[in-house]
């Protein structure tokens, strides 16, 4: 096995340009008269964000966004409290929680003082909104409202969040975190024309997040890469070239609802650098003459939420344990330029979340989340991802 590992700083690297990267939704082009929660409690609510959406086309040859919706209160915090929403048998309220008893240093969620454990709570819910965009994914076409997938289910009355989508032999499959104090579970929905989603069941259990289905099977299985979280992690020994933390590891399924763990691990964080300290899926892989593309993210600890950029990785069309190449420099970083118009709606800043991947003849266009907040494309040259 071969493995190039990102090396040096990425500040010192030139960012990577393409003539086609901007926004293409924001905050402001959603109309919360048609939300879900729509007349359910009284409070104002917001788009905190509309950003990190899953990708594909669609059967018209058009391209659609699912993208996530996070819906805020307007004034969480009145009356000694912070409030946050939760779904409850087909209907949206508040919950209150007294200041005294929370931490509110993250905008996108508090924590609960006092546990034995980390306990939080969000300051808003998601729901995934179907975006219908022209070919090459600038240009809205629809928004369809009346197809938005929302929380069913107790195990989802925090929200569903973040779709990552595959077209496999016909079929449209898309998974998202499903948020609850149940569990925080990974869903599975599926489609025959990929706008009318149909929910399948949970696929994975407990902060197994950025669940990424690999668009075709591979020796008559379903493959995905899987990202397992948690508070502890065991330390390579000293001199390894790996640094302990998450990483994206691999599963298998015979039938999408069951899936075992892969023995052989995935991509992990490389010693080297501390911009991949912290890793995880972004664009389902897609088969490509040199093997499956696999974009990324790696995250640079820094202050609450750190730097998220987007690096390649490059598989064995029959192994995907077997990494055969993994770009030296981000692929995509965020890019302050493009959110100028919209920074004062922002919460937080330096992170690019790439979620999407489609074919378009001599490119791919890229879907990221930029800064939590937005939508971005990106149409990136196939050329750039070859071997070396």
């Amino acid at each position: 096995m071969s493995h190039t590992a990102v090396t040096g700083q990425p500040d010192a690297c030139p960012r990577l340009s393409f003539p086609v990267d901007r926004l293409v939704l924001t905050p402001d082009d959603i109309d919360l008269a048609r939300s879900p929660m729509a007349g359910h409690f009284d409070a104002e609510t917001y788009v905190l964000g509309a950003f990190n959406p899953g990708l594909t086309r669609l059967p018209n040859g058009n391209l659609l966004m699912m993208v996530r919706i996070a819906e805020a209160l307007r004034e969480p915090i009145h009356d000694g409290h912070i409030h946050a929403i939760r779904w409850d048998a087909g209907r949206y309220g508040l919950d209150a929680w007294p200041l005294d008893m929370v931490d509110t240093a993250d905008p996108r969620k508090f924590a609960i003082l006092g546990g034995g454990w980390p306990v939080m709570a969000l300051t808003s819910l998601s729901w995934l909104l179907p975006v219908e965009f022209d070919p090459d994914g600038l240009r809205v076409e629809a928004i369809h409202y009346d197809r938005a997938v929302a929380p069913q289910h107790p195990f989802q009355c925090y929200g569903v969040e973040d779709a990552r989508i595959s077209h496999v032999e016909g079929r449209w499959l898309m998974t998202s975190c499903s948020v609850s104090p149940e569990r925080h579970s990974t869903t599975l929905y599926s489609s025959t024309n990929g706008l009318d989603w149909t929910f399948e069941d949970i696929v994975l259990d407990h902060q197994n997040k950025d669940m990424l289905i690999f668009e075709g099977r591979i020796g008559g299985r379903y493959w995905a890469q899987t990202r397992p979280l948690g508070s502890l992690y065991f330390a390579y020994p000293p001199g390894s070239e790996w640094k302990a933390g998450p990483s994206i590891n691999l599963a298998t399924s015979p039938d999408l609802l069951h899936w075992k763990p892969h023995r052989e691990p995935g991509i992990r964080p490389h010693s080297g650098t501390v911009a991949t300290a912290r890793m995880g899926g972004g664009a389902p892989p897609i088969l490509t003459d040199e093997g499956w593309l696999s974009l990324w993210h790696g995250v640079e600890p820094r202050e609450i939420v750190g730097v998220y950029r987007t690096y390649w990785s490059l598989l064995d069309r029959d192994d995907p344990s077997r990494i055969l190449h993994t770009g030296n420099r981000p692929l995509l970083d965020p890019a302050p330029d493009l959110t100028a118009p919209i920074d004062h709606q922002m919460y937080v800043h330096g992170v690019v979340f790439t979620t999407g991947i489609a074919d378009a003849g001599d490119h791919y266009v890229v879907a990221s989340g930029e800064a939590d907040l937005a939508c971005r494309i990106t149409h990136i040259p196939k050329s750039l991802f070859r071997r070396l």
